[in-house]
């Protein structure tokens, strides 16, 4: 119970960090692949439990399905105000900047599979909890296969 209720104060605590640097102007281009990064680093880790659970490598917990599905949604809005322009570097592929129109329709994608993620996992039905993962997952992998370096 305190390792959930240190996640949490940390996940806040990042959220509170990350959106108030994402609301001022980047200073650096480095500070905006770095913000980028760390909300994709505890999106995947809370993204990553679930995953466990979906493979049966993990028991399911309502509760921590639950959590880990909030976290992600609050979570999916964030990053993308970080790919402005002169932002190019990190792990984004060139093609986040020169085809910004299909990169900004699949971060819609997921961000809409993701709030149907949680939405089930708020729920409590496993079967569509799991549905609904598969399907955020496809989002998340296109971006990556599309726009990530490998």
């Amino acid at each position: 119970m305190k390792l959930q209720k240190l996640i949490l104060v940390t996940t806040a605590t990042i959220l509170c960090i990350s959106a108030g640097s994402a609301l001022a102007q980047f200073q650096k281009p480095e500070d905006a692949i770095k913000y980028r990064q760390s909300v994709f680093t505890v999106m995947a880790n809370a993204f990553g439990k679930m995953g466990a659970v979906v493979k049966g490598e993990a028991p399911y917990n309502k509760d921590e399905v639950a959590k880990n599905a909030a976290i992600v949604a609050t979570l999916a809005p964030l990053p993308w105000q970080a790919f402005g322009p002169g932002t190019e570097g990190g792990k984004a592929q060139p093609a986040v900047w020169s085809d910004n129109a299909k990169f900004k329709a699949a971060s819609e994608k997921m961000q809409l599979a993701v709030a149907d993620l949680n939405k089930a996992a708020q729920s409590g039905d496993v079967e569509s909890f799991k549905k609904s993962f598969g399907a955020a997952s496809q989002t998340c992998k296109g971006c990556h296969d599309d726009f990530k370096k490998k």
